[in-house]
Formats: C-alpha cells, structure tokens, sequence
C-alpha cells in the first residue's frame, strides 16, 4: 500500500488534489485546513473525522476505487465478501494499493468519483507515484 510520504510526493499529491478538486487550502496528506470557527460550526466532536478514498486491486488485475470513513473496516467487508452484489465479491483477494486522506467528506466523495472514470494506466500512475503523468493520461472511455 502506498501513502505519500515524502515531503516532494505529498507538494505532488496536494497539487494533484488541487487540480482536481478545484480548492487551494489544503494541508498535507489532502486535509482540508478549517479555521477554528468553520471547525465549530461543522463539527460537534472535539476531533475532526476522516474520511478515505482507496483503491484496491482485484485479483483479476482490475481496480475498484471506493470511499469510507473506516479504511480498516471497508477493507475487512472486501475481503469477508460481506455484499455478494458488489464489485469486488468474485475479485478476491484483494490488495489495499493506495488511499488518500481527507477531512471534508464532500471533497472525498468528489476524488472519488473523479478517481471512477479514470483508465486503468492513469489509476496505476497514481498508485505509483507519477503524479507527473496524470494530466496526459486519458479519461476511462465508457461505451
């Protein structure tokens, strides 16, 4: 599993996630920096939830991206195959590849979905760090 880690993967990471969803506040590791206002307004909890978009790797060599508030959890559901109806049921097992970190579960949910209609080759550009690669890869052609 990957994480941007370093200090130039995570200026990459945060560029990548700026580019895409469109916000210029950002602190590392895509956290979304509130003031202490926006916090108390938002948020009833002293602690701030996170919420994750992952992408798992399929053992017929596809991947499924999706979006939690438990990584741990979800990843458990996967494997155990707890929704027979979902994507990854008959793909197991499967590899936890990368995920991100988020704090607003909007701009989470809007990765996501920007994630979803990438190709396989932007999504592997992604898992291993070429964020240089991500603008000139092409969207996932749908049908």
């Amino acid at each position: 599993m990957r994480k941007a880690k370093s200090l130039v993967v995570t200026v990459c990471v945060l560029e990548w996630i700026k580019r895409f969803v469109s916000s210029s506040d950002f602190s590392d590791r895509g956290r979304k920096i509130v003031s202490r206002t926006h916090y108390q307004a938002h948020f009833k909890s002293s602690k701030m939830k996170i919420y994750y978009v992952y992408i798992l790797k399929c053992s017929d060599k596809t991947y499924y991206t999706g979006f939690t508030s438990n990584l741990e959890q979800r990843f458990f559901e996967h494997q155990e195959g707890k929704h027979i109806e979902s994507y990854t049921y008959k793909r197991r097992p499967l590899e936890l590849v990368f995920y991100f970190e988020f704090s607003e579960v909007g701009f989470a949910i809007d990765t996501e979905k920007q994630i979803k209609k990438w190709s396989k080759i932007k999504k592997e550009a992604l898992i291993n760090n070429e964020y240089e690669k991500l603008p000139n890869l092409a969207k996932k052609k749908f049908k």
